[in-house]
C-alpha cells in the first residue's frame, strides 16, 4: 500500500547526534519497512536489516520495542522450497487501528481504519447539522464514536489515535473551525475529548476536501505526485497534494475551490462573496436551477438528489440544463486551478462523480475554450471513495504520523 501523505513530521532534535534521537529515526526507519511491504509480504528480521541498512543487532532490538508496543506482530512464515521450522515474519499489528470521523451538512459518520489503511467498520447516520449548533453536532458525533468503540473492543481491536473531517477552514492546532458557511459555523473550538478520549497518539482536524485528497492519494499510480482533489456536496472543497505531500498553503486554506469566483456579478455565497461556484455547482444551487426546491420548506436534500438523477435520466430539460450549467462553471474553476497550481490531475468526489454522465460533457466542452492549450495533457477522474473518503483520510494521515513516530507509544 502506499503510504498515507501527510502534513506533519516527526520532531527531531537540536542535537542531531543525541542516541535518543537516532533510536527514535530509527524505530521509524524499521516500521516504515514493515508497513511498505506487500500484503504477501512477511519481513524476518533479516530481511529488514537489509532493507533498512542498519545491523541485525540494532534491528533486532527496535523490532523488540515494536512488539511491546503492539504495533508489529511476529508470524510464522514458511518459504517456498524450504522444510522444517517456519521463519519468524513481521506485519504491522491488525488489532491496532485509527478513528475517522466527519460531520457534514446532511450526515455525520466514524468509521475504523487499521494500520495498513483498511477501512474495517462504517457507519453514516443521516442528520441536519445545518439546523444545530456545534456542540449538539459533537454530541451526537461522541455516540456515534461510542457505538464504534464498543464495537472495536468485541473485536478485540484498540484505538490509538483519531481525526476528524469537516467542511470548513480549520485551526488544526485549537481544534476550531475558523468558517464553515453552509453549517453556519463560525469560530467554534470543538470539544475533540468527547470523541475519543485518551487517544494513544493524538486527534487531529481536517478540512474535509482536504482529508479526502489524502485518501484519494493512495488510490493514485505511483508517479501520480501532484493532483487536484476536487470534491462536490452542498459546498465545493479543494484539496491539493504536490509532491506526494498533501499542500495547504501558510494558513492552511489553499484549495477552495468553492469560492473561486465565476460569474463576477451572480448570486451571493454564503461566504459573504457573490459569484462563487458553489453558488452554480454546489447540491443546492444545482437542485434549485433545475426546479427541485431550495430553502427550509423543501424536502431533504437526499429526496430531492434522487428526484434530479431521474429527471436527468429521462432527459427533462430544466435538471440538464442545470447541471449543464454546472459542469461549464466547473470547467472555468479548474481550468484556472490547473494553470495557477500546474497541475494537470483533477480527481471528483461527492455529487460531481455521481454526476459524472451528464456533467463531463459540458465541464470538458468549457475546458476546451478557456484552456485549449493545456486541455491535451488533462486527466479528469472520478473517485470511488463516496461518503467514505473524508473519514479514511483523516485516519490514514493519522496513521501515516504514528508511522513515522513510533516513539510515541514506545516510550
Amino acid at each position: 500500500m502506499r503510504q498515507p501523505a501527510t502534513t506533519a513530521r516527526a520532531a527531531t532534535s537540536s542535537a542531531p547526534g543525541n542516541v535518543g534521537d537516532v533510536r527514535k529515526a530509527n524505530l521509524a526507519r524499521v516500521l516504515s519497512v514493515i508497513a511498505a511491504a506487500g500484503e504477501d509480504q512477511r519481513l524476518s528480521r533479516a530481511d529488514i536489516a537489509q532493507l533498512s541498512q542498519l545491523t541485525k543487532a540494532s534491528v533486532s532490538s527496535l523490532v523488540t520495542d515494536l512488539l511491546a508496543a503492539g504495533l508489529v506482530i511476529e508470524i510464522g512464515v514458511h518459504r517456498d522450497g524450504e522444510r522444517g521450522r517456519p521463519s519468524v515474519g513481521l506485519v504491522l499489528n491488525p488489532a491496532r487501528c485509527v478513528m475517522g470521523m466527519e460531520i457534514n451538512v446532511d450526515y455525520i459518520a466514524a468509521g475504523l481504519v487499521d494500520l495498513s489503511g483498511k477501512l474495517l467498520a462504517h457507519e453514516v447516520l443521516p442528520r441536519a447539522n445545518h439546523s444545530s449548533t456545534a456542540s449538539e453536532v459533537l454530541a451526537a458525533l461522541g455516540e456515534l464514536s461510542q457505538r464504534l468503540q464498543a464495537a472495536a473492543q468485541a473485536q478485540g481491536l484498540m484505538i490509538l489515535g483519531g481525526g476528524l473531517a469537516v467542511p470548513g477552514l480549520v485551526n488544526e492546532e485549537h481544534f476550531t473551525v475558523l468558517q464553515a458557511p453552509n453549517l453556519g459555523w463560525v469560530q467554534q473550538e470543538l470539544d475533540v475529548a468527547a470523541l475519543l478520549p485518551e487517544p494513544k497518539t493524538r486527534f487531529r482536524l481536517f478540512n474535509e476536501a482536504n482529508a479526502s485528497a489524502l485518501a484519494q492519494q493512495q488510490l493514485m499510480d505511483a508517479q501520480e505526485d501532484n493532483f487536484l482533489f476536487v470534491s462536490g456536496e452542498v459546498g465545493i472543497g479543494g484539496g491539493l497534494i504536490i509532491d506526494a505531500e498533501l499542500f495547504v498553503g501558510p494558513q492552511g486554506h489553499a484549495g477552495e475551490l468553492g469560492h473561486v469566483v465565476i460569474a463576477p456579478d451572480g448570486k451571493t455565497c454564503r461566504c459573504g462573496g457573490r459569484g462563487c461556484l458553489e453558488t452554480i455547482a454546489g447540491q443546492e444551487a444545482i437542485l434549485a436551477a433545475a426546479n427541485l426546491g431550495a430553502g427550509a420548506d423543501s424536502a431533504p436534500r437526499q429526496e430531492r438528489i434522487s428526484q434530479l438523477y431521474q429527471a436527468l435520466e429521462t432527459g427533462t430539460e430544466p435538471a440538464a440544463k442545470a447541471v449543464a450549467e454546472a459542469g461549464k462553471s466547473l470547467g472555468i474553476a479548474v481550468a484556472s486551478a490547473m494553470r495557477l497550481y500546474n497541475v494537470s490531475t483533477v480527481v471528483f468526489g461527492g455529487h460531481f462523480a455521481a454526476l459524472e454522465q451528464w456533467l463531463r460533457p459540458a465541464m470538458e466542452a468549457s475546458l476546451q475554450v478557456h484552456a485549449p492549450s493545456i486541455v491535451g495533457q488533462t486527466r479528469l477522474l472520478c473517485s470511488p471513495l463516496g461518503q467514505t473518503g473524508a473519514l479514511v483520510g483523516a485516519a490514514r494521515s493519522v496513521v501515516g504520523d504514528l508511522l513515522e513516530a513510533p516513539y510515541q507509544l514506545v516510550d
